[in-house]
């Protein structure tokens, strides 16, 4: 017994600490944004910056802006994910397109991300300039800007080259651990290899599919750097809304800051919830439990 709770007695102490910054910054975020902020003469609660924020149309645009770069990234990650997993798992060189996939979310963060995606598809990057010179255009301006504007291109690209070969990488080791004679059978009653992916592989992997589009999801919703670095001025992201408010010199602005904050961790742990209950019916579906 002492064996087997020693590592968690040994976590706890690491554990209290981060706790308690996290509950901490949470309290603080979610009393100032009930107006509680006596550093600035605010003392009376109140869901005033609640309401102000909710009822005004630029937070609700960046609310669809946030909604809309995140689900689409998210989509297009767990379909280009999934068929990236199908296809290593088919491949004879398995080895080595494995450990590139494995390496390249790894080594690559978020900011060389937007570097990449802003010296590729920006209207003086890699891409128009091929263009310019095959002759398509005539000059690199007129390479169509899929940056800095409302489609959040730009985005959802830096997005993309993170989130699909984690999606990969996560439906990969349930299909390399999944029990060949499932498919086998199946084959050997006349399936097709297309109909074995839908009717027999992707039901036992859709749970980690389920679980991958929830992380990146929450993450995308949530993440700071990449909006800012590549998103429109108007509607911006609600990381970046939040931290502009943040940012004013007038410390009074600071509860509109948390109200935007509380919004952004309220939605996400709600989002999360109906994941999960997703989750359930799929893993139920699976049959897993049996």
């Amino acid at each position: 017994m002492r064996t087997r709770y020693k590592p968690y007695i040994l976590l706890i102490p690491v554990t209290i600490v981060l706790l308690g910054i996290f509950l901490s910054g949470i309290s603080i975020g979610l009393l100032q944004s009930l107006g509680y902020f006596p550093a600035v003469g605010l003392r009376q609660m109140t869901l005033k910056y609640y309401k102000e924020i909710l009822a005004d149309p630029g937070f609700l645009a960046s609310l669809r802006f946030s909604l809309y770069t995140a689900f689409i990234s998210s989509v297009l990650a767990v379909i280009m994910g999934v068929l990236l997993a199908y296809s290593i798992l088919q491949s004879k060189q398995k080895k080595g397109i494995e450990e590139l996939v494995y390496k390249l979310p790894i080594i690559v963060p978020h900011t060389v991300a937007v570097i990449l995606v802003y010296n590729i598809f920006s209207q003086s990057g890699l891409l128009s300039r091929f263009l310019f010179h095959l002759g398509f255009i005539n000059e690199p301006t007129q390479f169509a800007s899929v940056l800095f504007n409302r489609n959040g291109f730009g985005i959802i690209f830096a997005y993309l080259w993170k989130e699909i070969p984690f999606v990969a990488m996560i439906v990969y080791t349930v299909l390399g651990n999944m029990n060949d004679k499932l498919s086998e059978t199946a084959l050997n009653l006349g399936a097709s290899q297309k109909q074995v992916f839908w009717h027999v592989q992707l039901p036992l992997i859709m749970p980690s599919i389920v679980s991958a589009f929830i992380i990146i999801f929450a993450f995308s919703f949530g993440a700071f750097e990449v909006p800012f670095l590549l998103g429109p001025t108007y509607p911006q992201a609600l990381p970046v809304k939040a931290y502009i408010e943040y940012t004013q010199p007038d410390l009074l602005n600071r509860p509109y800051a948390m109200a935007i904050n509380m919004v952004l961790i309220f939605m996400v742990i709600v989002f999360i919830g109906i994941c999960h209950k997703i989750f359930r019916i799929f893993y139920q579906y699976d049959g897993s439990k049996e």
